[in-house]
């Protein structure tokens, strides 16, 4: 069992940034690869960014590619998504997940775990 606590959203106004923090607790974290996923009213869950179990490769959606990094920390049980540039169409509630396997996914169904989410607004 892997538990994930999202932080660090908010309010934050077009072309600005925030730094998304996802701790989790439980099996063993180093193993598991990790994503970002969001979600905007009325819409899909939508794949953001996924990194590897050791951080060596990380994966984009193409709206996202250029302004967002995605990153960990094993020692600190920890990933973060350092999101830049922002604009109105960003605002989701963002969702971390965690994979058993060792290679990221832009696929949803590979994730087992999620956490809660964090409320990200941008205003224009």
């Amino acid at each position: 069992q892997v538990q994930l606590v999202e932080s660090g959203g908010g309010l934050v106004q077009a072309g600005g940034s925030l730094r998304l923090s996802c701790a989790a607790s439980g099996r063993t974290f180093s193993t598991n690869a990790m994503g970002w996923f969001r979600q905007a009213p009325g819409k899909e869950i939508e794949f953001v960014a996924a990194i590897n179990w050791n951080g060596e490769d990380e994966y984009y959606s193409d709206s996202v590619k250029g302004r967002f990094t995605i990153s960990r920390d094993n020692a600190k049980n920890t990933v973060y998504l350092q999101m830049n540039s922002l604009n109105s169409e960003d605002t989701a509630v963002y969702y971390c997940a965690a994979s058993p396997h060792l290679s990221g996914s832009y696929y949803a169904r590979e994730y087992e775990y999620w956490g809660q989410g964090t409320q990200v607004t941008v205003s224009s």
